[in-house]
């Protein structure tokens, strides 16, 4: 049974959200502050968070930033905020996915399997390693180094990072990507997936000697470049 925690300052929302949860089979925990959020978070062991991000004291960006700074936990943020910054901010900042108030509970349960599902250690996959260059990605442990430094990733950054890789110098599109990283279809209006990757390119940094590793195909999606044999710290796959 996965273990839930509920970070919202709407009591009957919490009441409502957990009863339906608890429905799907799920242990669901609810906190109503910021502070108290965070001592639940690191005091205790949890499959994914859900953050509201107005929240009495300390928001829910301040939290999502503590929480960031101790653990990879997956984090699901809800906002009643229109501004799609906010959204964009909190990717930027670790959250894993984002649902817009008012939502439907089914709605939230299948963004919240989704989630799990790609940031889960259990994995039904031949493939035990994937190395590109300086780059290597363990599926197994779901970890990634480059030059033997681990990178610590969020879950749909991993999931992204390991679709890109199977098919290093291939073009991926984004419906692709958008369907087996982050479990839905791209729409007009959301820029999660760019957010998500514009923190992986930047994680992951360019080859050795400037050359870009992720490539955006404009119009079409994304591409990891195959490292060149030509240069002094790549090496062909």
């Amino acid at each position: 049974m996965a273990k839930i925690l509920l970070v919202d300052d709407d009591v009957e929302l919490c009441r409502l959200v957990s009863e339906f949860l608890e429905g799907e089979g799920w242990e669901v925990a609810a906190v109503h502050d910021g502070e108290g959020g965070i001592e639940r978070i690191f005091g205790e062991t949890w499959d994914l968070v859900i953050l509201d991000f107005m929240l009495p004291g300390c928001n829910g960006l301040d939290v999502l930033r503590r929480i960031r700074e101790r653990t990879s936990v997956p984090v699901v943020m809800l906002t009643a905020r229109g501004d799609e910054v906010d959204r964009i901010v909190g990717l930027e900042l670790g959250a894993d996915d984002y649902l817009p108030k008012p939502f439907n509970p089914r709605e939230l349960a299948a963004r919240m399997r989704a989630v799990m599902r790609r940031t889960g250690t259990d994995r039904d996959s031949g493939v035990e390693r994937l190395t590109a260059g300086d780059l290597v990605l363990d599926t197994g442990a779901r970890s990634v180094r480059k030059d033997g430094a681990t990178i610590d990733l969020t879950g749909a950054e991993y999931e992204l990072l390991e679709i890109l890789l199977e098919r290093a110098g291939s073009v991926v599109s984004r419906e692709e990507l958008s369907k087996r990283a982050l479990g839905r279809r791209p729409s007009a209006f959301d820029r999660s997936l760019d957010t998500h990757l514009s923190n992986l390119r930047k994680k992951l940094g360019p080859f050795i000697g400037g050359r870009e590793r992720l490539k955006t195909i404009r119009g079409v999606g994304y591409q990891y470049v195959k490292p060149s044999t030509e240069g002094p710290g790549d090496s062909q796959l």
